[in-house]
This record gives structure tokens, sequence and C-alpha cells, in this order.
């Protein structure tokens, strides 16, 4: 079991940060307004997120705009969905073996 506790990555730990990866995985992509409103959470705190997992290549960002308005969209990466499948299949074995 030890071994499972190793594949868990620290930076899916946050409710935020495993909100964005599920909800970017079972999307091509999402805006940021759609984002902040699934995880109702403040801009701020979903920019800081969105940073984060940015940093280490787990989505990519898109800007551009509609009309005037500024829109910014984020789609998960190859090197993402790998590494949140990872974390989520060592967590599905954690919980297998409290059975």
């Amino acid at each position: 079991m030890r071994q499972e506790f190793d594949k868990l990555n620290k930076l899916f730990d946050s409710r935020v940060r495993i909100g964005i990866m599920s909800a970017l995985m079972v999307n091509e992509s999402m805006n940021f307004n759609d984002l902040k409103a699934l995880l109702d959470v403040t801009d701020g705190n979903l920019a800081s997120h969105l940073k984060a997992l940015e940093e280490q290549q787990f989505i990519n960002v898109q800007k551009g705009f509609i009309g005037r308005k500024t829109n910014t969209t984020y789609s998960i990466t190859v090197t993402g969905e790998k590494a949140f499948r990872e974390h989520i299949g060592a967590l599905e074995k954690i919980f297998n073996n409290l059975k």
C-alpha cells in the first residue's frame, strides 16, 4: 500500500485543483467563468490554482476575445491527463485495500 501512497501527486491535494482537472477531463475546454461558477471560488483563488497547474504543464491556457471581452479557456495536456489518471488510480487502489 505504501507504493500507492507514493503515486499520489501533492499538487492534487486541493479540492479546487481536483475539480479543475476533473472538469477538464470530461470537457474539451472550459473558460475561466465557467470553472469559477462550477467550483464556486473567487477569481483570485481560481487563478492561483490554474497558475500552479499551468506551471506543471498539466493544463493549456488559450487567451482570446469574444467581441471586446477577454476570454481565457483551459484544456488538459497529455502530461496533465497522465498525472491525474495516475493519482486517481492510486486513490482507487488505496480505497479498495480498505475493504
